[in-house]
Order: C-alpha cells, then sequence, then structure tokens
C-alpha cells in the first residue's frame, strides 16, 4: 500500500494544498470526500473561523481532512490548541522551523508534515521527528522558496536524501504531472493552483478568472527581499517592482506586501491592488470545474499517462 494513503487513511495519494483565502471547509471536504486527503488553510483564518471551518468540515464528510498552518502566522497558540481541542489528526505545517511545534502536536497524536524548499531543510525535517514532507518547487504559488529549485530537480534529490516519506508539490496540475513527479520518487502529490480554481474555492470569481486567462509567462517570483512570493503580473506588482528598482528598503517593501495584499487580491477580487497568488501551471487551467470533476479528470489522466509511458521502451 501506498505509504502516504496508510499514513493519512485515504485511498489516492492527493493532497489538496491549504492555501490561503481558497481553501476553506467546502473544498476542504469535497478532496477528501472523493478519497484525496483536504486541507483546511489555516493561513487565512482568524481561531474562531478556523473552529467554524473545522465543525463544518467534519459535518461534510467522515474522511480524512487535515488543516495547514503557516508558522509566521499571529495566534498560532490559539490555532494550535484549536486543532487539538476539535480532534483534527493531521496538521501540515510551513514557513517556519519544524522543531517548533513538530513534538508538541505529535504527543497529542497528530501526525505532521512539513512543507521545505530544498534538502537541507528535508533533513533537518526528518530529523525533527515530522512523519512525512511536501518538497516544493519554486513553480509554486504563494510564498516559496529563495532558492529556485525546480520541482524535477528538487523532487528527486529530496527522496534519495530522506526516507520519510515525500508529497511533491510546485507545478503539478493534471495526471501527466502527477505522472512524472512519482516518477522522480514522490509518494504522493500536493495541488493547489489547479484546486484554487474549482467551485468549491473560497477564492473570488474574479481571481478565478484572472488564473483562467492566465498564460505561461502570466507569473512571477518576486520580494525576495521579504519573503519570496509568486503571483500574476498586476498593478500591485509594477508597484513592488517600482520600488525595488530604487533599491527600497526591506521595511518599505514589507509595508507593500502587508496590507491584507493577499485578502484584496485572492478573496475580495481586486486585480489591481491585490496580490493574485497562484503557480506557473495557471497558464494550463482553462477552466473552473468541481472539485470532484477535477479529481476525477486528474486520475482519467495520470491512467492513461501510465498506459501511454509503458508502450514507450528506451
Amino acid at each position: 500500500m501506498n505509504r502516504i494513503c496508510k499514513l493519512f487513511d485515504i485511498e489516492y495519494p492527493v493532497i489538496q494544498a491549504g492555501m490561503v483565502w481558497c481553501s476553506g471547509w467546502k473544498l476542504a471536504s469535497a478532496v477528501s470526500e472523493k478519497g484525496g486527503l483536504g486541507l483546511i488553510g489555516a493561513g487565512s483564518m482568524y481561531p474562531d473561523v478556523l473552529r467554524d471551518h473545522i465543525r463544518k468540515c467534519k459535518q461534510a464528510t467522515d474522511k480524512s481532512f487535515g488543516v495547514n498552518v503557516p508558522l509566521l502566522y499571529p495566534d498560532i497558540d490559539k490555532i494550535m490548541d484549536i486543532i487539538v481541542e476539535e480532534g483534527v489528526k493531521i496538521v501540515f505545517t510551513s514557513a517556519g522551523n519544524p522543531a517548533t511545534w513538530t513534538s508538541w502536536l505529535k504527543d497529542r497524536g497528530i501526525t505532521v508534515v512539513h512543507v521545505v524548499p530544498n534538502v537541507k531543510l528535508a533533513k533537518k525535517c526528518e530529523d525533527r521527528g515530522v512523519d512525512a514532507i511536501v518538497c516544493e518547487g519554486f513553480e509554486a504559488g504563494g510564498h516559496n522558496g529563495k532558492d529556485e529549485i525546480t520541482s524535477i530537480c528538487l523532487i528527486p534529490q529530496v527522496a534519495d536524501a530522506v526516507s520519510i516519506p515525500v508529497i511533491a508539490a510546485g507545478g503539478i496540475a493534471d495526471g501527466r504531472s502527477v505522472a512524472a513527479a512519482f516518477a522522480l520518487g514522490a509518494d504522493a502529490v500536493q495541488i493547489g493552483s489547479r484546486f484554487a480554481a474549482t467551485q468549491e474555492s473560497s477564492a473570488h470569481e474574479n481571481f478565478k478568472k484572472a488564473v483562467i486567462d492566465a498564460d505561461d509567462g502570466a507569473t512571477v517570483l518576486t520580494l525576495k527581499k521579504v519573503v519570496p512570493v509568486r503571483l500574476i503580473k498586476n498593478k500591485f506588482y509594477d508597484d513592488v517592482l517600482e520600488a525595488e528598482s530604487r533599491c527600497a528598503t526591506k521595511e518599505e517593501l514589507a509595508g507593500l506586501l502587508g496590507r491584507g495584499r493577499a485578502k484584496k487580491g485572492i478573496f475580495e477580487g481586486d486585480l489591481d491592488e491585490g496580490e493574485l497568488e497562484i503557480g506557473q501551471v495557471s497558464g494550463m487551467i482553462s477552466d473552473i470545474p468541481t472539485a470532484s470533476e477535477l479529481f476525477d479528470r486528474i486520475i482519467r489522466e495520470y491512467n492513461s499517462t501510465i498506459d501511454r509511458i509503458s508502450s514507450k521502451k528506451l
């Protein structure tokens, strides 16, 4: 049996990423109902809002689901307490030191996964006792690693470096890319951007339309002085570019980023002043299906890809 399926008690080794302003209980429960692992994105939620989403997810599905917690966000203590109180059994952490919360969570019977952008941090996570890791190539949307290592280079290096299960992320949007990730050594995949443009995603319709209108060069990794983020080029990006061109300080750039930009762009649909976080795979996205339709499509594409590859011998 696949190690990730066994670890999470799921049917398919497909995880829906816990994305800010996109991954509420509707999306997470829909993916879990299909046999994958849905994640609630706690990064855009106040503690009481997170509690509500967890409870609604439990009502919507009796399948496994988890919560993604970016460790750089405020109220982490309250968020972790709510996760324990509500009986969540799977937590994905990111954007922080895995040593901070891993032991605390595992002592309370919770399976812990941490997101990493390079081999060094993957080894550190294994040393700290995490149950699995997500290795995320810099094609991914949102906050990203500074190393700019592509998924096709990162996945096999991480898979060779650790013994715990490896979940591949970054640039995965269809069955072909799932097959590629498995070929490179991954045990499972985490898909974000493609699920952001589904009917159950809590993102604004303007944002979803911007995603399906994007082409292969629509996104850029920027704000590397502060915290690297991949987003669609728009007026906000032009403002960042102008600030960087005149050598703005790190503090000024942080101020530019920290005005509720992600909420403004993704959740409120302001395509000019908002931060439109999405991955390079946006150029592959051309519709807004239900999560169920997308999941079935990915499985079909994966199986047909495997059949096609098996007929080709070197």
